[in-house]
């Protein structure tokens, strides 16, 4: 079912300077075999045509405007996992802008059951790179990965995430942490409450959660500032990943 999380993000940086904020979100949580259904939910809301919110299907996946369950299919084949029903959980567009740091997708197998987590990122350099991983327990997923793709300017390449996820029922939370070979550098949490996709609901987060999108945009460049001036060393950003995935080769 299309439907919307209305929550918080927060973030906690221990090292190499403390650092911490939260500020008020909201996510739609889009079935791509579904998207007509979407389409049609909201007078506000439009699937690859301009609105007040919108989603397009070439801001994510191969980002050329192609089916993305084509996409998510084959990139699962790849890593040997066989999927069926695919969830999007992202920002839409606000007035035809977004910047998503970070977009999961869920892809249940053919009985429904969640098989696999794609972690989509986009720093701010205009880069995206994307994490495909088996779920072997969803009561929580808990995934780790070594770090593949430059984020945050102020901290190295050399770490590791672990991924603790909630799949979205009434609720939806995923913790993210960040550690190198000293420690814990860095944890994200998003958080959300299910609410319907309707003209009601999204005309209300209008108001509650004003230009939204743009507001990541901005906070994320406004932290850094804080980072800055609290003495956080600026590290040159490295070439992207070769492959747009990184994912196992063969699940088993």
């Amino acid at each position: 079912m299309n439907s919307l999380y209305v929550g918080k993000v927060s973030h906690r940086r221990t090292r190499p300077k403390e650092h911490s904020f939260s500020y008020g979100v909201y996510w739609m949580l889009l079935d791509l075999d579904d998207l007509g259904g979407a389409n049609a939910a909201s007078r506000v809301f439009s699937v690859d045509k301009p609105n007040v919110y919108s989603f397009r299907q070439g801001d994510h996946g191969p980002r050329d405007g192609s089916s993305l369950k084509t996409w998510i299919t084959g990139q699962t084949a790849q890593a040997g996992i066989e999927i069926g029903r695919v969830r999007l959980l992202t920002m839409p567009r606000l007035f035809g802008y977004a910047f998503n740091p970070l977009s999961i997708w869920f892809c249940d197998d053919p009985s429904g059951n969640l098989a696999a987590v794609l972690y989509e990122v986009r720093n701010t350099f205009g880069e995206y790179h994307s994490y495909l991983l088996p779920v072997d327990d969803p009561s929580p997923v808990i995934h780790e990965w070594d770090k593949q793709f430059f984020v945050s300017p102020f901290i190295d390449m050399g770490a590791r995430y672990r991924f603790a996820l909630s799949a979205p029922g009434e609720l939806m939370k995923l913790t993210v942490s960040e550690s190198d070979r000293n420690g814990h550098l860095f944890s994200a949490v998003m958080s959300g409450r299910r609410a319907p996709l309707t003209t009601g609901t999204l005309v209300r987060l209008l108001v509650s959660h004003p230009l939204l999108t743009f507001r990541v945009m901005i906070g994320i460049h406004w932290q850094a500032l804080h980072l800055w001036r609290k003495g956080a060393d600026y590290r040159r950003r490295p070439e992207a990943p070769s492959s747009e995935v990184s994912m196992p080769l063969v699940h088993g």
